[in-house]
């Protein structure tokens, strides 16, 4: 993962972060369970982000990059077949 991509999932972490602690927060003060689940949607899709930008960073250094200078150092040698398989394993581990 380059730096830019390091950084942006780590904001991304740490707002998650933030909510979580917001959460825990209204279930301990009896906050209404509607605004409870409005807060749960906000956090689960800023989850989903971080799992987007993670996923691009994968398809860009070990998938498309594989075998250039933007590969990563844990990229294994794979076959052009390989390297599809690898982007559908990508993709159906974020559309869980």
């Amino acid at each position: 993962m380059d730096v830019e991509s390091r950084k942006a999932v780590d904001r991304r972490l740490a707002r998650v972060e933030g909510q979580v602690r917001g959460l825990r927060r209204m279930v301990e003060q009896g906050e209404y369970c509607a605004d409870i689940l409005t807060q749960l949607a906000a956090t689960r899709s800023a989850l989903e982000q971080v799992g987007a930008e993670l996923a691009a960073s994968h398809v860009r250094t070990c998938i498309v990059g594989h075998g250039c200078e933007t590969e990563h150092d844990k990229a294994k040698p794979m076959s052009q077949e390989e390297l599809i398989d690898e982007l559908r394993v990508t993709l159906s581990r974020l559309v869980r």
